[in-house]
């Protein structure tokens, strides 16, 4: 983890997320619709606090099927994107995802999941909301923190039964998998503004 930044715990426990997702629309304010990519992305991330102590979101590696978007997500905000061959296959309830790097090392993933009933939104102070409801990035630019921040409305939930999984994108990003069943969620997606990183003041010693 990057020194100015602290893990942020729930109930004294770090969580580690995967999350495989399709965006539909990808585009910088003003462009066309028509000329926004639809695209495939996995993201491996954790949960930190700024040295402002402002609750975030760091990730170890974002996974895309174009070229394009990791190329303007590593130039403009400096995330650690790498381009991936991709697919999805979705057939009632079910969808099965795949993900193999191209670039940076071997890490794939294949996962099969099954989403149930609508449960709501994430109630404040719950598990569930500190998992979901983010609204900061943190990301080292130049040696300095920097901290984009997120809009978009809370994410409506269901229910998700991941029916098989494999995958080395932790291992990838040197760390330990969990040993535990995961915990699921599934949403049907909310649209999303990301801002522009600006630098975080260091924190000071003591």
């Amino acid at each position: 983890m990057p020194a100015d930044l602290d893990l942020d715990l729930f109930a004294g426990q770090a969580w580690i997320t995967l999350i495989p997702f399709l965006i539909a629309e990808s585009r910088p304010v003003g462009w066309p619709p028509f000329l926004a990519p639809r695209l495939l992305e996995t993201n491996l991330r954790t949960y930190v606090r700024g040295p402002d102590g402002e609750p975030g979101i760091y990730f170890w590696s974002l996974d895309a099927s174009s070229l394009v978007a990791v190329l303007g997500a590593r130039l403009f905000y400096g995330l650690p994107y790498f381009p991936a061959t991709m697919s999805m296959r979705k057939e009632g309830a079910r969808v099965d995802y795949a993900s193999r790097r191209r670039r940076g090392g071997p890490a794939q993933l294949r996962v099969s999941w099954t989403a149930g009933e609508p449960i709501g939104l994430a109630a404040s102070g719950t598990r569930d909301h500190f998992l979901i409801e983010r609204y900061s990035l943190y990301v080292v630019r130049w040696g300095r923190i920097h901290r984009a921040r997120v809009r978009h409305r809370p994410y409506p939930l269901h229910h998700a039964r991941v029916d098989s999984l494999t995958e080395s994108l932790v291992s990838a990003a040197g760390l330990v998998a969990p040993e535990e069943p995961p915990l699921c969620h599934y949403s049907p997606g909310v649209d999303v503004d990301i801002f522009w990183p600006t630098r975080v003041s260091a924190r000071r010693s003591a």
